[in-house]
């Protein structure tokens, strides 16, 4: 779970914008965590329904077209189409629950809805619990998270239903919804497990990706050198992609967050930058 802090005084004119300090109050932009046994249990979170994705205009704050926190650049998209992500997801709660958010919208906390760091705002995208099947519909309306390497930061009903809320985090696909086209998503959703049936389609194998690579010699160095670490089983897997082949460095599989996390640092600190978690 996180909490954010109030918008610092960046170098740039457009992070000004992005937190809103321009002509409105302060926003939340940046996360640390705090134990998730300090939110309160709302009623019945279960039954609040998804986000209905719907065509809204471009917030007028918070999408900036770059903007930097804690010395860190980030672009944000001109569009959310075929947006697809995988990696770790966080929630936030109770510390900022009606604080203002990116958009200018107060935040809250028992509502579906959602930060991330690059989608324009405001954005709709279907997040799946990649270790139990249970996926959600969410708003996007904020920007976060900047802690560590997690991905989207979730509100606690939308966590809650996601069956997240006891380890704070979970590994998760964010795949982006066109409210233009509502039978785009009934696609999606056909193949997704109900809320109420996590069985429905077992999780799959979850991977840390050191590289991909055209050449399989690269690949195998890269391999060999890794397999000298306490990485874990690492292995090479080949496999056509947009009609070329291409070398996955891969590790695992991975079982939960805490092992994705030691790894991936593992990696940043052996000079693999940019490994993110793969599917099987």
């Amino acid at each position: 779970m996180k909490v954010r802090q109030a918008c610092p005084l960046f170098a740039s004119s457009a992070a000004v914008l992005l937190c809103g300090c321009f002509s409105q109050p302060v926003a939340p932009v940046a996360n640390v965590p705090i134990p998730p046994a300090a939110a309160p249990v709302p009623p019945v979170s279960h039954a609040v329904p998804d986000a209905v994705p719907r065509v809204e205009p471009r917030s007028r704050y918070g999408n900036p077209p770059f903007y930097d926190v804690f010395g860190r650049r980030y672009y944000v998209l001109s569009s959310s189409a075929d947006y697809v992500e995988r990696g770790v997801a966080s929630w936030y709660g109770p510390g900022f629950h009606k604080i203002r958010t990116s958009t200018g919208e107060p935040y809250d906390m028992y509502g579906m809805t959602a930060a991330h760091k690059t989608l324009p705002l405001p954005a709709y995208v279907r997040v799946t619990n990649l270790q139990n099947g249970l996926s959600v519909v969410v708003r996007v309306n904020d920007r976060g998270p900047f802690v560590g390497n997690r991905i989207i930061d979730l509100s606690y009903t939308a966590a809650a239903k996601l069956d997240m809320l006891r380890n704070g985090t979970a590994m998760v696909e964010v795949r982006s919804i066109d409210p233009t086209m509502p039978a785009g998503d009934a696609v999606i959703t056909a193949a997704l497990p109900a809320v109420s049936q996590p069985a429905a389609i077992p999780p799959a194998a979850l991977f840390v990706q050191a590289g991909a690579f055209a050449d399989p010699a690269n690949a195998e160095r890269l391999a060999a050198r890794l397999k000298g670490g306490s990485y874990g089983n690492v292995f090479v897997r080949d496999d056509w992609i947009a009609g070329r082949r291409m070398y996955r460095v891969r590790i695992g599989p991975v079982q939960d967050v805490p092992e994705f996390d030691r790894i991936v640092g593992a990696l940043e600190r052996a000079g693999v930058p940019d490994a993110h978690l793969a599917l099987d």
